[in-house]
């Protein structure tokens, strides 16, 4: 494949639509769709489902919100719970192997002091 055949060539109009947001725009595209969609000029498009648009994703909307469609931020939060508890149990089994320790010590020394009387 030579240089000159590397981009594509059939551009057509298609319909992006970001069903969120209620934004959709008319452009040229290459991208693929089985579904189509009547348009404002009352031309028939082929139709793309988008899940984040200008008009909802934050950079441009000012906004501060988390768009998961995928539910990867509530598997985050539910991984970050699960470390937090698993990190507060190995810190009570810590203290508690201190505490043993420290009775063992106590305990042992107890023992040192009667042998040396």
């Amino acid at each position: 494949m030579s240089k000159k055949e590397l981009h594509p060539k059939d551009y057509r109009f298609v319909v992006f639509s970001d069903e969120a947001a209620g934004f959709s725009f008319l452009t040229k595209s290459t991208a693929k769709s089985e579904e189509t969609i009547k348009w404002e000029d009352g031309n028939e498009y082929p139709l793309v489902k988008v899940q984040i648009s200008s008009a909802s994703h934050p950079f441009f909307t000012g906004e501060e919100k988390i768009i998961d469609t995928e539910g990867r931020v509530d598997r985050f939060k539910a991984r970050a719970a699960k470390a937090a508890k698993m990190k507060a149990a190995l810190e009570n089994k810590a203290k508690k192997a201190k505490k043993e320790a420290e009775k063992k010590a106590k305990a042992d020394e107890a023992i040192e002091a009667k042998a040396e009387k």
